[in-house]
């Protein structure tokens, strides 16, 4: 398939399944929720390294928030139930409950639940205060600045993680230039977060390695310093590697964002030297969740007829 001077290669980006969960974080103006969503989003980005791969999903409205105040929602993605509970505990306890005039509150309804508030309740010594509203319980933990109020669980879903495109261009430039547009298209979507920073990755990687101990390592066959290497991929013209990674909700929430990145990246074209979008096809070691380009982008035009 080529759009706009673009090939798109017939081939599938690899997902792996995941447990995701909504919180919503409100302050006393958008300043303040957002400090409090960057730090507790920090270090997030894959979980390889980090346990968790975390980001904000989207400004939130005084009218849509449960206090009135102005929020955001971030999202957090997780192998397994366990892990995720921990990391949002520990994140919100460290970066939420510390933030001045926040509070949080469950982003996802159901019979799935896991720790939000249940646990930070301690900090308050004994001094904190317990309200149930509905069927649903919320503390008051008396801190410096009045109270911080946090819901007692949120729930949490089944999610796939690792969504991927890569682009491949003939300067690095270019190959910013064509991610940004991609990640402007697919930042303004719902349930879908962009881990790495910023949205892009270079170090692209691929599933195991020649040492041991690591479970992935550099994706050599897309690095353009190895070019003319026997497994290399990379035409001589290819000068940059661009990949976008996305977590998602759900597979139809990725395949959403992977069309509108890659309606983003051909509107700009081959004359921008933006030569072929390809995805992180790993023979289906990585998961069992595989987004087919070419029929992603047959499902995408057939929305428009």
């Amino acid at each position: 398939m080529i759009i706009n001077g673009v090939v798109i290669d017939d081939t599938f980006s690899e997902a792996f399944s995941m447990r995701a969960t909504r919180i919503i974080i409100t302050a006393i103006n958008y300043k303040w929720a957002r400090h409090a969503a960057e730090t507790m989003t920090g270090f997030a980005t894959s979980v390889i390294g980090c346990k968790v791969e975390a980001g904000i999903e989207r400004v939130i409205g005084n009218h849509e928030t449960p206090d009135g105040r102005p929020g955001i929602s971030v999202l957090l993605f997780c192998t397994d139930k366990k892990t995720l509970e921990q990391q949002l505990q520990a994140r919100v306890g460290q970066c939420v409950l510390t933030c001045p005039t926040t509070a949080v509150f469950a982003g996802m309804d159901g019979d799935d639940r896991i720790a939000l508030g249940k646990n930070l309740r301690y900090f308050g010594d004994g001094h904190q205060i317990s309200k149930m509203i509905g069927n649903q319980r919320f503390w008051r933990i008396p801190v410096m600045d009045g109270e911080f109020l946090c819901q007692e669980t949120t729930g949490f879903q089944r999610a796939i993680g690792g969504g991927n495109l890569l682009v491949l261009a003939r300067h690095i430039s270019q190959a910013l230039l064509a991610c940004e547009a991609a990640i402007d298209a697919i930042s303004s979507l719902p349930n879908i977060i962009l881990p790495f920073p910023g949205g892009g990755v270079r170090s692209g990687s691929k599933v195991g390695s020649k040492y041991k101990e690591l479970s992935a390592s550099t994706n050599h066959p897309f690095c353009p310093t190895l070019r003319g290497e026997p497994d290399n991929k990379l035409d001589r013209n290819i000068e940059a590697v661009m990949e976008i990674v996305i977590d998602g909700l759900t597979r139809e929430d990725i395949s959403l964002a992977m069309s509108r990145g890659i309606e983003a990246i051909c509107d700009l074209g081959k004359s921008q030297g933006i030569e072929t979008i390809t995805g992180g096809n790993f023979g289906g070691k990585l998961g069992p969740h595989h987004f087919h380009l070419r029929e992603i982008m047959d499902e995408s035009y057939n929305r428009y007829l």
